[in-house]
């Protein structure tokens, strides 16, 4: 049984309290997240140094990945789109805090595109339906030629951290984030569960309880006034 967080988006101030509650009523469970720490809202630095200290394991989102272009080579396409997705509030959640940038950039580059567990499937916006017959294999999924089209396809509109489009049922729950919804939506075609439920535009950040594939909880929280930039 484990515990998935949805998209963050810098609204440290209600992951904390999310994570209070989720440990309330779960106190030994582990804790995951879709990705998408940073940008938009008020503290990605606070985001990403917070889940640093509680052990949550995260994959990385598309926000993620610009951050960490812009930093490491800021002329490429990745980065370049840093700038039309929320990065002011990520800079300047930096300010007085550049010595830890290394490090957090670090975290994002070693920082697993999925994780394939007994109990789900976690990525931050799924795998694309347009991958089917890539990595379906006799009706099961193939783990090494996944690995390949996560690789070869990441900066394609259909990526691992892009895609909108139907997922591919993989035979197991697959929780994700990216595509903003007011509530929790199960896709039964994909057996899909999308979790962000747009915290950074004042709606709730939320937790999916998870056991052997089905969601059998969930908890939410408002977003916090604080963590929005207006």
């Amino acid at each position: 049984m484990i515990a998935v967080i949805s998209d963050i988006h810098g609204c440290v101030n209600t992951l904390k309290k999310l994570v209070k509650e989720v440990r309330k009523e779960y106190p030994k469970i582990l804790l995951y997240c879709v990705g998408d720490l940073v940008d938009r809202g008020n503290f990605g630095f606070n985001a990403i140094e917070y889940v640093i200290s509680k052990k949550i394991k995260f994959v990385p989102g598309n926000h993620e990945f610009m951050f960490y272009h812009f930093m490491k080579n800021p002329f490429n396409d990745m980065a370049r789109n840093w700038i039309y997705n929320g990065y002011e509030t990520t800079l300047l959640s930096y300010d007085g805090h550049y010595d830890k940038l290394d490090k957090h950039l670090k975290l994002i580059e070693e920082a697993p595109m999925y994780f394939d567990l007994d109990d789900c499937f976690i990525s931050h916006a799924g795998i694309s339906i347009d991958f089917k017959n890539d990595i379906i294999i006799n009706g099961k999924l193939d783990i090494p030629s996944l690995d390949k089209v996560v690789k070869d396809n990441l900066l394609s509109e259909n990526s691992i951290v892009w895609t909108r489009s139907e997922l591919v049922n993989l035979g197991k729950l697959q929780i994700v984030g990216h595509t903003r919804k007011e509530e929790i939506h199960f896709d039964k075609k994909s057996n899909a569960l999308y979790i962000d439920t747009s915290a950074y535009s004042g709606n709730k950040l939320t937790a999916v309880i998870i056991d052997k594939n089905k969601m059998i909880d969930s908890i939410s929280e408002f977003t916090d006034e604080k963590d929005l930039p207006y």
